[in-house]
């Protein structure tokens, strides 16, 4: 099945920021596959810092057979030296079904057009789908940490084709 990424305008931004659906989503979303309101929020700062798309948005997954959202990703910060981290999540109702491989695809694809040298992910150990999903797309472990919410994650990077 295959899958898109629908960048959110700011309106829709600012509404999932405030918890609230944004309009003309309503009817579309399976349950669980709206990004929580701080991933908004992250965008609608990096917009205020004048980063551009894709850098300053929040992607909706759409299942492009039936107009269905089941996800939402983007990028965490604006490229640092070339570095840039992905985020990515999928409603449980819709895993197993390819859209986070596909998200992650079009998230690097996305990355490496707009010129990001490298790709970073981050992963809990016991997350073995999206283990599985960085590794399909070619990254490479690269170390370790506890991250801000005081969670072991697997830190994965792909750099760009040469």
């Amino acid at each position: 099945m295959p899958f898109s990424l629908l960048p959110l305008s700011r309106p829709a931004l600012e509404a999932l920021a405030a918890s609230r659906i944004p309009a003309g989503l309503q009817g579309r979303l399976v349950p669980g596959c709206l990004p929580p309101a701080f991933v908004a929020s992250r965008s609608l700062a990096l917009a205020d810092l004048g980063h551009a798309l894709p850098w300053s948005t929040t992607f909706l997954v759409v299942s492009d057979e039936d107009a269905r959202i089941v996800g939402g990703c983007g990028f965490k910060t604006a490229p640092q030296a070339g570095r840039v981290e992905i985020g990515y999540g999928i409603a449980p109702a819709a895993q197993g079904q390819g859209a986070a491989t596909a998200a992650v695809g079009l998230l690097l694809q996305r990355a490496f057009e707009a010129g990001a040298a490298q790709v970073m992910a981050e992963v809990a150990p016991d997350n073995l789908a999206s283990t599985r999903v960085v590794q399909k797309w070619g990254f490479e472990r690269v170390g370790a940490r506890t991250d801000h919410d005081n969670e072991h994650v697997i830190q994965w990077a792909k750099g760009r084709a040469i």
